[in-house]
C-alpha cells in the first residue's frame, strides 16, 4: 500500500506560479488523510463553486503535467487522484469548497495488475490501478473496449463515470483469465468471466 503521509515539503516541491489552486487541494488532501488506507472521499455530495481552470493535463500514457512540467512524486498522484471527478463530460479536481477543471487526454486512471479471487464460491476479476484504487470487475464496474488514435484500448469503470485503461501487460494476464474464441466473422473475442458477469471482449 503506498504511504500518502507526505510531509509539507514534498508539497512544496510543485511549481505553482501564480495558480495556487493546486497547493490548496494538496493541503485539503494533506489535511484529511488520517490513515494509510486508500479511502475516496464522498464528492457525490459535495457542491462546491466552479473555480475556472487549471493548467494541468494528464496525457493518454498516465503522464501529469502541471503548467508545463511533469509531476513525478507517485504519493502527490495517489492523493489527487482520490478527488477525481467528471461531470457532462469534462474532467475536475473536486473539493468541498472549489472544483477546478482539467484537461484528460484519454482516460486519468491506469490499471497495472489483475487479479483473480474467490469471493463467496465464486471467481472474480480483481483490477489495480497505479494510484491503489481497487475494482472488482461486476456489472457496475465492467471491462470494455473503446477506440483511442486508432487503437482499440481496454478500459474498466471505476467510479463518478471515470474509467481507467488497461496497460498492455496488465490486459495480457486478463488474457490468462480468460477463453480466446474466434466469432462468426473470424474475429477473435476474449471471453471473461467475474462472478455472474460474461463479458466478450474485440482484441
Amino acid at each position: 500500500m503506498v504511504n500518502q503521509n507526505n510531509s509539507p515539503s514534498d508539497m512544496g516541491k510543485i511549481p505553482l506560479s501564480d495558480d495556487k489552486n493546486l497547493m490548496n487541494i494538496a493541503q485539503y488532501l494533506k489535511g484529511v488523510q488520517q490513515s494509510h488506507k486508500r479511502s475516496i472521499p464522498p464528492l457525490e455530495q459535495w457542491h462546491p463553486k466552479h473555480c475556472g481552470k487549471m493548467d494541468l493535463i494528464i496525457k493518454a500514457n498516465g503522464e501529469w503535467w502541471h503548467e508545463g512540467q511533469l509531476i513525478k512524486r507517485q504519493a502527490l498522484l495517489d492523493l489527487f487522484t482520490k478527488v477525481l471527478w467528471k461531470e457532462e463530460g469534462k474532467f475536475y479536481l473536486k473539493t468541498p469548497v472549489e472544483q477546478i477543471e482539467i484537461e484528460v487526454e484519454d482516460e486519468p486512471l491506469l490499471v497495472n495488475q489483475v487479479d483473480q479471487i474467490e469471493i463467496s464460491g465464486d471467481e472474480f476479476l480483481q483490477l489495480t490501478t497505479t494510484n491503489q484504487d481497487v475494482i472488482l470487475v461486476d456489472a457496475e464496474h465492467p471491462i470494455f473496449m473503446r477506440e483511442y488514435a486508432g487503437e482499440l484500448r481496454p478500459y474498466v469503470h471505476v467510479r463518478f463515470g471515470i474509467n481507467a485503461l488497461i496497460q498492455r501487460q496488465a490486459f495480457y494476464h486478463l488474457v490468462n483469465y480468460g477463453t480466446l474464441v474466434e466469432n462468426d466473422k473470424g474475429e477473435t473475442i476474449l471471453q471473461l468471466k467475474s462472478g455472474n458477469l460474461h463479458l466478450q471482449l474485440g482484441t
